[in-house]
Parts: C-alpha cells; sequence; structure tokens
C-alpha cells in the first residue's frame, strides 16, 4: 500500500511539472508575423507602452475610405506589436487655435501622469503651420486640447510641422521642423517647461538637422543619442520615395554625424536605415523604437503598396509596417535596409 501511495504522489508530481512546462511554453509560444500590420491607412505613427499593458498607436488624420471623412488621430492598440485593434479616435473635434488644416504626425507620451499628444496643425502648402498640445487621463483619449504651443511665424522656422518629445537627464524638450529651402530651414530642438505644456523662451532653439529631413526621432543607447529622420517624398503614392536615415551625437542637441561622419545639418546627409523596394514605396517616419522582453528592437512605420497605392477616397494607403532593428558598430540596421514582406518570428513580450 505504502509502495502504490509513493507512485501516486511520485506520478502527481511528474504530471504537475509537465503541465508547468506546458504552460511555460504557451507563454513563451512564437509570435510570427508579416507586414503589414494595420491597415489600410495608420501614417506618421507614435507608439507608447501604457500603464494597462498594451501598446497604442496614433496615426495623422486620414480618410480611410470607410465613410468617415477624416479620422482625427486614430487610436489603435496591441498587446504584441503584430496585431492591432483600431478603438476609436482621439479627438472628439478639431482644435479650433488655427483656420482650417489637417491634424499631422501625433506624438503620444506620459508626462507627470498625464498622457500628451503633440500634434502639427497643417495643410500641405500651409505658409504658417503649427504645433499644439493636447492631454488625456487615458491613452485611449478622449483629448483635450491645450491650444498651441508655437507657430512658424512665431519662430522663424518654415514648415513647423511634426513633433518629437524628449526628457533627458531632468529636463523636457521638444523637436520639430521639416522640408524648406528657405534660410531658416532644418529640425530644430527647444527646452520645455518642466510641466511639458508650454516653451518658455522660443529664442532658444537650436538647429540639429537642414532641411531635407522631417519626422525627427531621437533615440539614446550607450553613449550616442541616435537622430533618426525622413527624407524625399512621403505621399506620391506609388511614386513615393520617403526613406529613412540615421546619424549620431553624443550630445542631445548634436552635432549629429553620419557613417561618413557628415554634419546632418547639411543637406544629402546621413545613413540610409530602410529605403523602399520595387513593391514597397516611402518607408518611413518612424515611431521610437521599442524593446522586446528578449531585448530586441522594433521600430513602427509607414509605407505603401505599389499595385495598391491609395484607397477609395484618394489617400495615400500608408499602412502601418513593424520590422527589427539590429545594432551593428554603434549603428542601427534593418536587414538589407528594405521593408520586410515575408513572414517572420515577431516581438516576444512575456505575459
Amino acid at each position: 500500500m505504502k509502495l502504490r501511495l509513493a507512485f501516486i504522489i511520485v506520478l502527481t508530481v511528474f504530471s504537475a511539472n509537465v503541465f508547468c512546462q506546458t504552460v511555460d511554453v504557451k507563454k513563451e509560444s512564437s509570435n510570427r508575423y508579416h507586414n503589414p500590420v494595420f491597415e489600410p491607412i495608420l501614417a506618421d505613427p507614435s507608439v507608447i507602452k501604457a500603464d494597462d499593458g498594451w501598446f497604442y498607436a496614433y496615426g495623422t488624420q486620414d480618410n480611410w475610405g470607410d465613410g468617415n471623412p477624416g479620422h482625427l488621430v486614430a487610436v489603435v492598440r496591441s498587446k504584441n506589436l503584430t496585431n492591432w485593434t483600431f478603438l476609436k479616435d482621439a479627438f472628439l473635434t478639431k482644435p479650433d487655435w488655427k483656420e482650417k488644416g489637417g491634424i499631422w504626425a501625433p506624438e503620444v507620451v506620459k508626462v507627470n501622469g498625464k498622457y500628451h499628444l503633440y500634434y502639427a496643425y497643417s495643410t500641405w502648402g500651409d505658409p504658417n503651420p503649427g504645433i499644439g498640445l493636447a492631454i488625456a487621463d487615458s491613452p485611449a483619449g478622449p483629448f483635450q486640447d491645450h491650444g498651441k504651443l508655437l507657430l512658424s511665424s512665431e519662430v522663424n522656422v518654415p514648415n513647423s510641422i511634426d513633433p518629437f518629445f524628449i526628457e533627458d537627464n531632468g529636463s523636457k524638450y521638444l523637436f520639430w521642423g521639416s522640408y524648406s529651402d528657405a534660410p531658416t530651414q532644418g529640425t530644430y530642438g527647444v527646452k520645455m517647461s518642466d510641466d511639458g505644456k508650454s516653451i518658455p523662451d522660443l529664442n532658444k532653439k537650436i538647429k540639429v538637422a537642414a532641411g531635407d529631413f522631417e519626422a525627427v526621432m531621437i533615440h539614446k543607447r550607450g553613449e550616442y543619442y541616435y537622430f533618426f529622420g525622413s527624407r524625399e517624398n512621403c505621399c506620391d503614392g506609388a511614386k513615393s520615395r520617403y526613406n529613412v536615415r540615421v546619424g549620431r551625437s553624443k550630445n542631445l542637441f548634436g552635432p549629429y554625424l553620419d557613417k561618413e561622419g557628415k554634419d546632418l545639418r547639411e543637406r544629402g546627409s546621413g545613413t540610409v536605415l530602410v529605403h523602399r523596394t520595387e513593391n514597397i514605396a516611402g518607408p518611413g517616419h518612424n515611431s521610437r523604437l521599442i524593446t522586446d522582453s528578449n531585448g530586441v528592437d522594433w521600430m513602427l512605420y509607414h509605407a505603401i503598396d505599389v499595385k495598391n497605392p491609395t484607397v477609395s477616397s484618394g489617400a495615400n494607403r500608408r499602412f502601418l509596417m513593424l520590422d527589427k532593428v539590429t545594432w551593428k558598430d554603434g549603428w542601427p540596421e534593418i536587414l538589407n535596409a528594405e521593408p520586410s514582406m515575408e513572414e517572420h518570428e515577431g516581438p516576444f513580450f512575456k505575459l
């Protein structure tokens, strides 16, 4: 009887161990995916991991051809960066501090316990675009507008769009800028107030890149700050030649140099990270890098299918893409510098 009881106990422990191992394997199951990870459109994506454990991504105001005349910053959500679900629009109504324009290039970050959405307010060829701020308690919004931070005319930077927020050594900074041939063209940065709601002195702005860059994103890794920026045309359908280029510096405000040592404040600079292919046009305007549980970095950005470049509304079909970023000799790389379209292993996040 004792021998039989001992056998039952051993069998029970063995079964429990097998069950635990099975659960562990399930927790670490593969996350295979292929691009795009969200469609039809999520242009100029900003991505944040919120306190609820979900990733939220936000995209430029666009007409998806779905009956909504223009999503006021679409909000999508995912647990793993590869399977995204549309939730709603971040704004209930368009901000009214500018007479006309679209809400472009949302930049969402958590600041002092609130979710800040910095955005560009502009039209194509706008002589005086600007940047505003909206705030919410939840990453899904709705976001309440707090008004204008700056206009191009106030800061003497043409085409003031594409905001990027960074906190560094206890201080908050805003970077912005886009294409221009004017003497004051370029991407600039300036220190913000401690609450991230205003800019005390616009005259203290510092230029970090030339006017053939836009969509600035700065990533700190080791001793370097890495400037990611997009060049060439974003929105010319199948002909779009948008591409992401990189420079690095040991200082937040530069100078940022590419692999050849060329200063990004000079036009025609930047080391290519990802460029178009025969089938995928205009890869660019990337998000912040997201690091998974295995320490692997991932980048989200938009791109266009050459064979299906627009939606029924005529808008560029800039869908959401995801690719792994590796590091070699202190520089970021994407395989072959091309958007991936084959199925492969995606990010891993512990449950």
